[in-house]
């Protein structure tokens, strides 16, 4: 693959400030990844500036300890346009690293109740000693469309 990065693109019909508010509200986050493998947010507050760290549990049968926990830095944050995230971990001493690889959510307002929304995994900032152990994406073609729609159906029921 040439390009570090993959997207994916649906129309909802509910506007852009709603949509944002989802995405705002780690709360939802595990509703909306349809994996499994994000569990339940740690840090519950809105995500309201750009540097907040929030931690979700996660769960992943590969993974060494199979539950760990991920901490996430908000990169991006343009209300109700983008809002995005990198994503990383606690290391023994309390610093936190991150792996290079972001999460971005575009809205884009089709008009007063329908919005476009864009879902980015990029992970071209990954450092090649991570990249030698895990492999980009993590998982199928099919992840970011079916997490739109599970966006979708959460959005449309608030």
């Amino acid at each position: 693959m040439d390009r570090e990065y993959v997207s994916a693109t649906l129309a909802v019909a509910v506007p852009a400030a709603r949509l944002f508010a989802v995405l705002s509200d780690p709360t939802t986050h595990s509703a909306i990844d349809g994996t499994g493998w994000v569990q339940e947010a740690v840090d519950r507050a809105p995500l309201t500036e750009v540097g907040q760290i929030f931690r979700m549990d996660m769960y992943h049968a590969n993974h060494p300890n199979g539950g760990y926990q991920v901490a996430n830095k908000v990169q991006v944050l343009d209300p109700p346009r983008a809002i995005g995230w990198l994503t990383g971990q606690e290391k023994g001493d309390g610093h936190l690293e991150f792996g290079g690889w972001i999460w971005r959510y575009d809205l884009a307002p089709l008009g007063p109740s329908e919005t476009e929304v864009t879902l980015t995994y990029d992970w071209s900032a990954v450092p090649q000693f991570i990249r030698e152990y895990l492999q980009f994406p993590p998982f199928g073609p099919e992840h970011l469309t079916n997490s739109l729609h599970h966006l979708a159906e959460l959005v449309s029921g608030r």
